[in-house]
């Protein structure tokens, strides 16, 4: 069952970040062409950025939502439910007219995809990891916690690759005319087999104890605001700098590389790919070493690390060279790693079984906020009005607001 249980969080997480980077990806490449053809490039861009960021304000929605019912109905129920929304989301944005056939109906109707896909994810992570979490030995939390967090370098990886393959085979104009509607649609078959895995699965341990002492709670989240607001807060501080390595290497340093420094989209696709086996490598390295040396220990090297990085970044990638621009973006998401990985397990052990979901669930979310959403806005208009030395020093003072937080949460490894 732990092997099954592994494998279900892994595959299920791995679906749905596929579905949420490649809006992220298309958002760099062609969607402000697609639905806001009548701004300026900078303007364009920044538009189909806000679309992209609507997903991160709907996360803690989700969070709440999915947490409310993870922690009084089951973990679960609330996956397969997160993965269909989710799933059918991302198919229905490969289907949506663009401007010039539905004029504003058709980025209006993206955005509300786009919300209804945030929601999804914010009821997918919190989930995923209790699934692992609550399954695994007191001394391995950290490793099958991995299981989970591997999956967005696996779905980054397979959205990246999809992109990469239609971008090489096809024309420009076929690209951005039809082919990148694949991705999405590609959405369906992939929710299918996600679902043939988590309807095998039994529900955790730690749930089932609540249940049977009756201590599931009436109202999860307002207790979780009550009682326990300063993991809350906290957690979603540590969990920015995360967020805002991966989203400044994923989708901005796309952009920036394709539209500002005229670098071909197979090889910023190319640079893209290579930066996510290092993400893989570094959330499971972290995660493991997590059951040793400690979950705090693990996320304070790698966000300390990501404040001496933060100003390196833009050189390298405005060198122009595929080498420097694949160790600018892969040492930016290696770095991200080191902090994702122990998180999986971190986060849910701030909290107690019966608030576990939603106050694990929030915390992430709440931080993807800032993050996530935030930094590719602030980012391409730093870049605009100051140049890219600005958006390096951008991503060290996210770095630097995670490391304060981390520093006065707890060691948790024990508990």
């Amino acid at each position: 069952m732990r092997r099954r249980v592994a494998t279900a969080s892994f595959v299920g997480t791995a679906i749905e970040f596929y579905d949420f980077y490649i809006y992220g990806t298309a958002a760099a490449l062609v969607l402000d062409d697609a639905f806001f053809p009548h701004l300026s490039p900078v303007n364009g861009v920044l538009a189909s950025f806000s679309t992209y960021a609507v997903a991160f304000i709907a996360r803690p929605v989700g969070s709440v939502l999915f947490g409310h019912f993870g922690d009084r109905l089951g973990r679960k129920s609330m996956l397969v439910a997160s993965l269909l929304l989710m799933g059918l989301s991302t198919a229905a944005i490969g289907l949506l007219p663009t401007y010039d056939t539905w004029g504003a109906w058709a980025p209006a109707l993206l955005v509300t995809l786009r919300f209804l896909q945030g929601i999804g994810l914010g009821g997918e992570w919190g989930g995923a990891a209790l699934l692992a979490v609550e399954h695994a030995p007191a001394d391995r939390r950290g490793r099958f916690a991995a299981f989970p967090q591997l999956g967005p370098a696996l779905g980054f990886f397979a959205a990246t690759g999809v992109f990469l393959l239609l971008t090489s085979a096809l024309s420009d104009s076929a690209f951005e005319g039809w082919a990148w509607r694949v991705p999405f649609l590609l959405s369906l078959a992939l929710v299918a087999v996600g679902l043939f895995v988590r309807l095998r699965i039994s529900e955790t341990p730690a749930f089932r104890r609540v249940v049977a002492d009756r201590r599931t709670s009436r109202n999860p989240f307002v207790d979780v605001v009550r009682h326990h607001p300063r993991e809350l807060l906290l957690g979603a501080g540590g969990m920015v700098v995360a967020y805002g390595l991966f989203y400044t290497a994923a989708t901005y340093c796309l952009a920036y590389g394709t539209k500002t420094l005229g670098i071909s989209r197979t090889n910023m696709l190319l640079a893209e790919m290579v930066a996510a086996v290092l993400l893989a490598v570094a959330t499971w390295y972290a995660a493991t070493r997590s059951d040793r040396l400690g979950r705090r220990r693990m996320v304070l090297v790698g966000t300390a690390a990501a404040v001496l990085w933060g100003p390196l970044l833009f050189p390298l990638l405005d060198t122009g060279h595929f080498a420097m621009i694949v160790l600018g973006i892969g040492g930016t998401l290696f770095i991200s790693g080191i902090v994702y990985g122990p998180m999986g397990a971190f986060l849910p052990e701030l909290f107690p079984a019966h608030l576990r979901y939603s106050g694990a669930g929030s915390a992430y979310s709440l931080g993807g906020v800032l993050g996530g959403a935030v930094a590719p806005l602030v980012s391409t208009r730093l870049q605009d009005q100051l140049g890219s030395w600005a958006v390096g020093w951008y991503v060290s003072l996210m770095a630097l607001v995670s490391l304060v937080c981390v520093l006065l949460l707890p060691e948790t490894r024990e508990r």
